[in-house]
């Protein structure tokens, strides 16, 4: 494949995702600019990055960042129960701001978008047929992003990730109501059936698909699954957790109706009740698309629960 320049790169978030690609790009020796609303990421940032304010929904706010630039990576999200009324601006303030510009755009998106697979491993070419409203916004994303790269507005290849895990990965379904608890010997908050498969994506590769998507000419105009280690139940993940810790990890898993009454006062678990049928059936998640073009390279799954581990314990989220 024709691999293409990744020399200035832009960066619209500082999630852990956001994150996670800036360090990704500085280790390959990129330079990286970081644009949220804030101006503030909370940590250090490499020497050499660039932190910057601004609203991405305006058009000519976006143009000015990405002048210049090579790449752009959308990694910014709303709050979970905003996106629908907060991720279509965004989408279209960075299509319309990179218009012309000939800078690529990356984007980093989940699986939201097909719903339902009654168990069966989801792949690419899966028709869009989600029916929640998080899954039918992030289908309106993708369509509108994919449209604009096939008219020649602007460059754009899409890369998809199932739950991920990692360090800065707090508001996950493995994140800090699972990892926090299990390190403190306490029981770990699961969702759903502990025994049905489910892909876990480790965030740091996560990060480097996305990078290396926005190197090869022929990752553009479509959608992309990352690659993820070898599916295991929530079950299974947890002994691998627990075989890192040294004991056992006892789990507390929260079905349908303990999702709806606690989602009475939590406006995230509230909009999570929709998107509970991922764990409640296989959620397997097939990245022979991308293997094939670029290899495999995800992170054991021992490997990537001893890093999380390390960096939850560096920053005191026991």
């Amino acid at each position: 494949m024709n691999e293409l320049s990744i020399k200035h790169a832009v960066i619209f978030g500082t999630g852990p995702v956001g994150l996670s690609v800036m360090d990704e790009l500085v280790t390959r020796g990129s330079e990286v600019t970081l644009v949220n609303r804030s101006g503030g990421v909370g940590e250090t940032l490499p020497a050499g990055v660039r932190l910057l304010s601004g609203d991405i929904t305006d058009p000519n706010m976006v143009a000015a960042v990405v002048c210049g630039m090579d790449v752009a990576f959308l990694c910014a999200q709303p709050a979970y129960h905003e996106w629908a009324a907060k991720f279509p601006p965004i989408v279209a303030g960075v299509l319309d701001g990179l218009a012309g510009s000939g800078v690529r755009l990356v984007v980093a998106d989940n699986l939201y978008m097909y719903g339902s697979t009654d168990g069966a491993p989801l792949h690419e070419g899966l028709p869009y047929a989600a029916r929640g409203r998080k899954g039918r916004t992030r289908a309106e994303m993708a369509r509108q992003l994919l449209a604009a790269d096939r008219a020649g507005r602007v460059r754009v290849t899409i890369g998809r990730a199932s739950d991920f895990f990692g360090p800065r990965v707090l508001g996950s379904a493995v994140g800090e109501q699972f990892f926090t608890p299990a390190l403190a010997g306490g029981a770990a908050n699961v969702l759903g059936d502990i025994h049905a498969p489910h892909t876990f994506t480790f965030i740091r590769d996560f990060a480097r698909a996305l990078v290396t998507l926005a190197g090869h000419e022929d990752a553009f105009g479509r959608a992309w699954h990352v690659p993820s280690a070898p599916t295991v139940t929530t079950r299974e993940f947890a002994d691998l957790l627990a075989a890192e810790l040294g004991r056992p990890v006892r789990l507390r898993a929260a079905g349908p109706f303990t999702v709806t009454v606690l989602g009475l006062l939590n406006p995230t678990l509230r909009e999570f009740k929709e998107m509970m049928y991922e764990f409640a059936e296989p959620f397997v998640v097939d990245h022979g698309q991308y293997e094939s073009a670029f290899g495999n390279g995800a992170t054991p799954h021992e490997d990537a629960l001893r890093e999380t581990v390390a960096w939850y314990r560096a920053h005191a989220i026991e």
